[in-house]
Formats: C-alpha cells, structure tokens, sequence
C-alpha cells in the first residue's frame, strides 16, 4: 500500500474542502431567495473587464503611493535622486488621478458583483468562507483608500479621527495583499471570460474584486417528478435541470440576448468615459496646458499669494512674531561650529535662480523661480562636503508633522537646491516661507521647509 507522503496535510486540506452544513431553509428570504437578481446586465465578462481596468489603475496607484510614503518617510535602504527634477511631480499627479479614476470604475465594479453577498449557501465549506472573507476585506480596504484619499485632497479632516499618512499606508498593503490573493484565486475563471466569444452568456464566475452570476440565481437542486418537464412550473431555462443519462452533454450556453450585451457594452463604456472625464477635469492640477478644465479639483493651481497655493499659512503655523522679529538670524550647525546669518549675509551670499515645481502630495503642482543661496555653498561655508553630507532643516515652527526635514546627498550637492529668499522676483511673502525656505528638486513640497531657523550639516562616512 502507497501511503500518503503527508498525511497531516491531506487531512487538513480534506477538512478545509469539506461541505459545511447547509443553513436552514427558511432564512432563505429577501435577497437571499433563489432568482433574487435578474438583471442582464451582469456578467462574467463585465466583471472581469471591469476588474482589469479597475485593477491597472489600482496598481499604477498604489505603486507610486508607495513611492511617496518612501519618499517623505525614508527607511535606510531608500534612495531618491534629486534628477530628473519633475520626477515627483509626475508620480504623484499619476499616483491622484489613478486613485479619482479609481471611484467611476469601483463603483461599476461593485454594482456588477453585489449579488454575491447574498449567495446561497452562503459559505459552502472553510475555504469558501476564507474566500468570502478575503473578498470581504479586499472590498472595505479598497473603499477606504479612495474615501480617504478623497478626503486628503480636499483637505476635509474631520471625518478622519486618525493620521491619514500611517492608515492610509497600512491599509494600501492590506488592500493590494488581499487583491493579489483574489487573482491568484480568480484567474482562470478571468481568463476563461475574457477569452469566451462575445455571443454566449458567460458561465458563472468571478474576475478582480468578486464574482457575478450570469443569469439568475440557480436553485439548491433540480426540480424532480412532473414540474421539472412542465414550461410553466420549471422556470427559465437557466435554472432547469440538466438532462441525465449516459449521452447527456454539457449544454451549450444559451444565445446572448442582445439587448443584454449591448447594456452591458454600455455600463462598460460608460464607466471608463467616466473615469477619463473625471481625470481629464482634475489632471490640469498638474498638467498646465489643461489647467484650465481642472473644474473638479479642490485647489486651482495658480491662486494664491505670489501665483502659488498654500496648505499651512504663517498664522496657522503659529510663526508671525518669529519671522517679523529684526533679529532673525539663521543657525548654521556644521563641522566647524554654529555660525549664526542674518538676512543681510545671507543676500550677500552668491545668488541663484531656478525654476522648479512645488509638487503636493494632494496632486497639485506649479512651477515657479526661485532666487536664493546654494545649500551646497551653506554646507561647504559650514565645513562639510556638499557630496557626503546630510542636511536636517527645521522651521521656525514650534510644531507640526513635518516642521524639520533631513536632505540627502543627492539633493545637497544639487545645484538647484536652494535656500529661497525670492519667488518670482519677489521676496517671500509669509505665507511661502519667509524669511528663508528649503526648494529643491524632485521633493514632495511638503518636505520643502519652509521658514527655515536651522540647518544641521553633518558629514556620512
């Protein structure tokens, strides 16, 4: 006798699979009652298209989401260059559009699967219920994101009792973990729809993000004796007993009604001309040729002191009595000891000026000139080496998240890393940092420090 060569496992896998009692009948009810959903509409294949475009622009999102949580919150492994300088720019702009094409096509997606929380039996064994679970968190941590990601650029924070940055993060990975384990599950059933001809009703099954019957709700079983050959006892075809017997085959799927296809040619068509409009009237936030059909986003680039928009006023900061202070003076912190600059050395410095953006997390971005002192030449006048060193600045703002920020090597020795004293040839207006703020390329702007009161240099080995 063979014996099996993992018996623990076998019996394992044997429990999990195993049918699990059936609920008593008469919970069956409401939406729960076979035939329940009858719409058309819905189909395997619409699901699964829905799911791929659903789940490219999910991915492009949550690829370059984390790249910005990287970005702002470093682990020593991390590296960010300072070139191309419109980097940022570019993947958050993508990372906000993806995440607002993202709530059209959900939506449809979600319409198109519903029905399945009401299957019946409504776990058929322990891994269908793993399954459903599975499903079940995939749906509220996918939910979330574009809830709160909404929330975040329009910088409505009351509703959100938590730090938006860490919930936001943790529950990106639950979501693309639970959605990579979905397809693992789904992809055959995907495939198969995707491939299947255009004039058939799909099979039941499931594509990203859930699964749809293609017709009504079939019953728990055949219908036996007279009333199963009766048209008028039997129901519609698609819930009929197959014929049995030897020669039986598997029936071919029935004719796609027309009217049917041509919906769902519609809903699909329909979710993705939304997504398109909703990016085409938010994108001009970073694109400036279409700046003006921007009519969906909350900050119109552009407005605001000097051409710019503001998150965080000087009020708001708390820091209009530090900045109007005649004694304002810089502390610059380095090998050869702490020098202290007055705004008149600091102008006296070798100026410079670059066009750069400000790129914000909320998807937004707006170049500008800047004029100011290299942080490089600040490094070197500190006695460092602009190529080894790291630089923390901190604001005069007593508090807040993101009140200092440590610039690295790569952006140190940039060029155009600045010191800004001007914006657009004019001095700072409070609001955009005076009387100094940090500009450098290819940085989140939140990390762009503005009222700078001290830059720490210290050389890496």
């Amino acid at each position: 006798m063979v014996r099996h060569p993992h018996p623990p496992l076998s019996r394992l896998w044997t429990y999990l699979t195993t049918p699990l009692p059936p609920p008593p009948g008469y919970l069956r009810r409401g939406p729960l009652r076979a035939g329940a959903f009858r719409s058309g509409g819905r189909s395997t294949a619409l699901t699964a298209r829905l799911g791929v475009l659903l789940g490219a622009a999910f991915a492009v999102c949550f690829v370059t989401g984390l790249l910005s949580h990287l970005i702002q919150h470093p682990p020593g492994w991390f590296w960010w260059p300072s070139r191309p300088a419109r980097l940022y720019q570019v993947t958050q702009g993508l990372h906000v559009a993806t995440g607002l094409a993202c709530v059209p096509l959900l939506g449809a997606k979600l319409w198109a699967v519903y029905p399945l929380l009401f299957t019946w039996p409504p776990a058929r064994s322990v891994t269908h219920a793993a399954e459903r679970a599975g499903i079940g968190a995939l749906v509220a941590a996918a939910l979330f994101q574009l809830v709160s990601g909404v929330l975040n650029v329009s910088r409505w924070y009351a509703p959100m009792p938590f730090l938006f940055t860490a919930a936001h993060y943790w529950i990106g990975w639950l979501a693309i973990g639970a959605l990579l384990l979905h397809l693992a599950v789904k992809l055959p059933i995907t495939r198969a729809a995707l491939r299947r001809a255009p004039d058939r009703r799909p099979a039941e099954g499931a594509g990203p993000l859930g699964a749809v019957p293609a017709g009504p709700a079939r019953t728990d079983a055949a219908p036996s004796g007279p009333s199963a050959t009766d048209p008028a006892t039997a129901g519609p075809p698609s819930v009929r007993a197959a014929p049995s017997g030897p020669s039986s085959e598997p029936p071919e799927p029935p004719a796609e009604p027309l009217a049917a296809s041509a919906y769902r040619r519609e809903l699909l068509v329909g979710a993705g001309a939304a997504a398109g409009l909703i990016t085409l009237f938010t994108v001009g936030q970073t694109v400036r040729p279409l700046a003006g059909l921007a009519v969906l986003t909350p900050r119109r680039p552009g407005t605001g002191p000097q051409g710019l928009p503001v998150n965080r006023t000087a009020a708001d900061a708390g820091v209009l009595a530090s900045i109007a202070d005649p004694g304002y003076r810089l502390v610059l912190d380095g090998p050869v000891g702490v020098r202290h600059l007055d705004l008149a050395a600091l102008t006296a410095l070798t100026p410079h000026t670059v066009r750069l953006p400000i790129a914000c997390v909320e998807g937004w971005s707006v170049t500008a000139e800047w004029t100011g002192v290299r942080l490089a030449d600040l490094v070197a006048l500190a006695g460092a080496d602009p190529r080894r060193s790291r630089v923390v600045v901190e604001s005069l703002e007593e508090h807040g998240g993101y009140r200092a920020s440590t610039v690295t090597s790569p952006h140190t020795h940039d060029p155009d890393t600045l010191l800004a004293l001007r914006l657009n040839g004019q001095i700072l207006d409070p609001d955009h940092g005076y009387p100094v703020r940090l500009i450098a390329p290819n940085r989140p702007g939140v990390l762009q420090t503005k009222w700078v009161g001290r830059l720490t240099v210290r050389e890496e080995s």
